[in-house]
């Protein structure tokens, strides 16, 4: 069931209360926290103008354009992504399956009939202004390419180029295997979720690299010899990268979702988690900040949001009966406002906040962020609350994996049938 929303929060007459009060201690972060504040407010106010007409509306079309030419060519400013191109799949397909675009559905009309074996990134001349990254077809001329978009095959055969012998994802054909596109091309095959897609994984050989990157202490190398990413639960109630560290909403949801996965959330400080978590909504912007004393991100609509619905399975496991059953412990509402009017580039794309340029990155974690502020649960406790327009509503995203929830389901069942890959005694 969607609920109805009340009028939008920024209406409230004691919404410029919610300011932040630098208590007369002028810092570089507090001049950077007001600039933030004031170009939000210009968001906010444009729409005001207007707000008796129109509702906040996400700019699917604009978005879906944007993704799908993605695709086919990136811009120069793209080449310091050559060892994330696995990433660049992912953010992508995620991104259209939260739009209720899959690959080959918006892709169907225009085929390409070219190998993938032909795909790769060039390295970019950056003295050539029009030069164009392709993160899958380069050998295509550019009247051909603007013919043509990628299917889920080029993509598998791509992916499948970008995994080293030893097991594991590498940042492009011919890289070292790395535990960060390790994860992003597993994400993004089990978008793809077909029998080939799924082969693609060299599961004996994942874990024999998987066992060479752990350390002896639980830690992980993200590649060998590499730098440790340990993720631990620190004295504010958020996890950090390393004992120490301060907390991040990044590490922080790749712990917690780890330890879902374990079934071990009751080794963390639950009610200290929540804690931190709730207080990094930015109460004027209605996003999230990543850190303490940090500035609102569009991106931490998912890294933070995205913890709220473990947390809350994790608390009901352990018997809390005063939880919500229709609302997560977050403001919602607030979320999707901040996404829907400040973080959409009117061209196509989302953003970090007003005044920066948009990215794949932004663009997936904002539309998960707003998908997990849009449903509450699922099955017959499913409920959604959606600001705006109601067209803005989006696939739901699982909040372990941020993958489409069945394309999960898919995936174990298929990965259950298989028997579990052993590592090879040491000869020695």
């Amino acid at each position: 069931m969607a609920e109805r929303t009340a009028p939008l929060r920024f209406f409230r007459d004691d919404h410029f209360k919610e300011k932040f009060k630098d208590e007369n201690v002028v810092t570089v972060t507090s001049v950077d926290q007001v600039a933030v504040e004031l170009n939000v407010e210009e968001a906010y106010d444009a729409f005001r103008v207007d707000w008796h007409r129109v509702k906040p509306v996400l700019q699917r079309e604009k978005h879906f354009q944007y993704l799908k030419k993605g695709l086919r060519h990136l811009s120069e400013s793209y080449s310091c992504l050559d060892a994330s191109r696995p990433w660049l799949c992912y953010w992508i397909l995620h991104s259209l399956e939260l739009l209720g675009e899959p690959l080959d559905e918006c892709t169907a009309s225009q085929t390409s009939t070219h190998s993938a074996n032909e795909l790769h990134l060039p390295q970019p001349r950056l003295s050539m202004k029009s030069q164009h990254i392709y993160v899958l077809q380069p050998m295509l001329d550019e009247q051909k390419l603007s013919e043509t978009y990628p299917t889920s095959n080029h993509i598998c055969e791509f992916l499948a180029r970008c995994q080293n012998p030893n097991g594991g994802f590498g940042g492009g054909p011919g890289q070292e295997p790395h535990l960060a596109p390790t994860y992003a091309a597993v994400n993004a095959l089990c978008i793809i979720g077909t029998e080939e897609a799924y082969d693609i994984i060299n599961r004996e050989k994942l874990l024999e690299f998987l066992f060479s990157v752990k350390q002896p202490n639980g830690s992980f190398t993200m590649h060998v010899s590499g730098e440790v990413d340990v993720r631990c639960q620190n004295w504010e109630g958020g996890i950090g990268g390393v004992p120490g560290m301060e907390a991040h909403g990044g590490y922080t949801f790749c712990g917690m979702a780890a330890m879902v996965i374990l079934k071990k959330e009751w080794m963390l400080d639950l009610k200290a988690l929540l804690r931190w978590v709730t207080s990094r909504q930015m109460r004027f912007e209605g996003g999230f900040q990543g850190r303490c004393n940090k500035l609102v991100d569009g991106c931490y609509s998912f890294w933070q949001a995205g913890l709220l619905p473990l947390l809350h399975r994790a608390l009901h496991i352990e018997g809390k009966n005063t939880l919500s059953m229709t609302h997560w412990m977050f403001h919602q509402e607030a979320l999707q406002e901040y996404i829907l009017l400040c973080c959409q580039n009117s061209t196509g794309g989302l953003l970090d906040k007003p005044g920066k340029s948009r990215d794949f990155y932004h663009t997936c974690y904002c539309l998960s962020g707003l998908s997990v502020a849009q449903h509450f649960g699922g099955g017959e406790l499913l409920h959604e609350i959606i600001v705006g327009d109601e067209n803005n509503r989006l696939e739901p995203t699982h909040p372990v994996y941020n993958i489409g929830p069945e394309k999960v389901a898919q995936a174990i069942m298929h990965f259950l049938k298989l028997s579990v890959p052993q590592m090879k005694s040491d000869s020695n």
